[in-house]
């Protein structure tokens, strides 16, 4: 049986592994590539984990989350590309994305108008920037419903 932690400051691989119910040597075993070493080097930040071991932990921890948190906080790429999402309940993921697929079919003409010169002018940037602000509403909810089927996905596995 491992050692259980004191520290205070978990941090996300840390707290998912824990909340799985498993010490680092249990992880390993079943992570089956990574050593309880790399695994507490990980966890204390004394390095950085790869991306393969991220999806691999976030498998295994059944917290898909983890990928998200790496892509947005430890991903140079991801960190400029990739929206942070925040886990919610399939009633409140529908209802964002029909509010958001609503939104923009009001704000559809004004955009075909602002597109058919293939230039945004000075008179179009507020509408045209209303409408950015509806896609990325649109793209985040559609990542978090990604989310929410990655999870149940992995919670059915075993």
């Amino acid at each position: 049986m491992g050692r259980r932690s004191t520290r205070s400051d978990k941090n996300i691989y840390q707290q998912s592994r824990e909340a799985a119910g498993l010490t680092r040597e249990a992880a390993s075993e079943k992570l089956g590539f990574m050593s309880d070493d790399r695994i507490e080097k990980i966890e204390t930040r004394g390095a950085a984990p790869y991306p393969d071991e991220v999806l691999a932990m976030a498998v295994c921890y059944k917290n898909m989350s983890l990928c998200n948190e790496y892509c947005t906080g430890e991903c140079p790429i991801g960190e400029r590309y990739v929206q942070k999402i925040q886990p919610k309940e399939l009633g409140q993921i529908t209802l964002e994305v029909v509010n958001s697929i609503n939104n923009l079919n009001r704000k559809k003409e004004r955009l075909i108008e602002i597109a058919v010169d293939g230039k945004i002018t000075a008179d179009e940037e507020t509408d045209f920037a209303a409408i950015r602000e509806e896609l990325d509403s649109i793209a985040r909810s559609v990542a978090t419903l990604q989310l929410w089927m990655d999870q149940v996905e992995v919670e059915k596995e075993e």
